[in-house]
């Protein structure tokens, strides 16, 4: 093995049920979730494991929820890892859009209680933004997105939001903007435009003075200096000092999530396995799309830790 870099899947992972099995089996599982309650002074548990799916779906509940399930999932992992005479730390760390979150906790940028404050500020300064749309591109040449986006621009706004891998794109902005921009990249050859079940055009304008609110937020929250490079989503690229993390936090927000430059990255700088850490196989999948020839595990449940480290074990580099 080459190199490692463990990642953290984003909004529209989250599944009624994540993160009971972890709960139900180790007592580093629960201490995460009974913090999450404590700092948060609501039962994320609950949500998590019971729903409603219509709660969990809101954004001021899913972001929390998806942290919390990720983090416990890493200390889990970690905490397994003890037992292994060498002692194990991934090279680089990112995350889809929120999980970016889990993946500066994991480089040791922010602890448990200020990830969990951080990323419920950012929730519910998004979730206040209403109006617009999202709709996922499948399969459409690059030229027809851009020629697409340039017709959608004569209703209204629209942008991209996320390039997830080279067959996946999503759009974002306004409403008749976006369908307008589906239709024309639909009729010249993409496979599908599925519009996606959003409360607001996420990472887009609208989402600027959620931004701005947030750069105020984080002007005094407590940061530290990376242990190791978080690939950030506005620039595809290492981010190590506190102060950079400080600057790109708000930025992101309404920036594209270059998710494909940054699985990219990484493989350039020698990653050839990568573990995706949290709710979910989305991250995993996407990975197929973009590095079809790395190694990609996931860690969401006691079966998927096991198998996980019985296929690392061997593999594992002193850091």
């Amino acid at each position: 093995m080459n190199k490692i870099a463990f990642l953290f899947p984003g909004q529209g992972a989250q599944t009624v049920g994540m993160g009971k099995d972890l709960y139900d089996n180790y007592e580093t599982a629960r201490r995460i979730f009974d913090k999450a309650d404590e700092v948060l002074g609501r039962s994320i548990t609950k949500l998590c494991f019971e729903g409603p799916e219509e709660d969990l779906k809101q954004t001021i509940n899913t972001q929390p929820a998806i942290v919390t399930t990720s983090i416990a999932a890493l200390e889990v992992l970690k905490e397994s890892l003890n037992s292994y005479p060498s002692i194990y730390s991934p090279n680089y760390a990112a995350g889809h859009s929120l999980g970016e979150y889990c993946a500066m906790y994991c480089a040791g940028v922010m602890d448990l209680e200020t990830t969990l404050k951080a990323i419920q500020k950012r929730a519910e300064l998004m979730g206040e933004v209403k109006g617009g749309a999202m709709s996922a591109v499948l399969n459409a040449a690059d030229e027809v997105i851009k020629a697409g986006i340039k017709e959608g621009l004569k209703y209204g706004y629209v942008d991209v939001a996320n390039y997830n891998s080279p067959v996946q794109t999503v759009i974002t902005g306004d409403k008749e903007a976006v369908d307008r921009a589906g239709e024309y990249i639909l009729a010249n050859g993409a496979r599908r435009v599925v519009p996606l079940p959003v409360s607001g055009a996420f990472h887009s304008k609208y989402m600027e003075q959620a931004g701005s609110k947030f750069k105020e937020f984080v002007t005094d929250l407590p940061l530290n200096d990376a242990k190791f490079p978080v690939i950030t989503n506005v620039d595809a690229d290492e981010t190590v000092t506190a102060e950079a993390f400080r600057e790109k936090m708000p930025r992101q927000i309404y920036s594209s999530v270059l998710w494909t430059q940054t699985i990219q990255k990484m493989a350039e700088e020698g990653v050839d396995t990568f573990v995706e850490i949290g709710p979910g196989t989305i991250l995993a999948g996407l990975n197929r799309k973009i590095v079809p020839d790395a190694r990609t595990y996931n860690i969401f449940d006691k079966e998927s830790l096991n198998s996980t480290i019985n296929e690392l074990r061997g593999k594992l580099v002193k850091i």
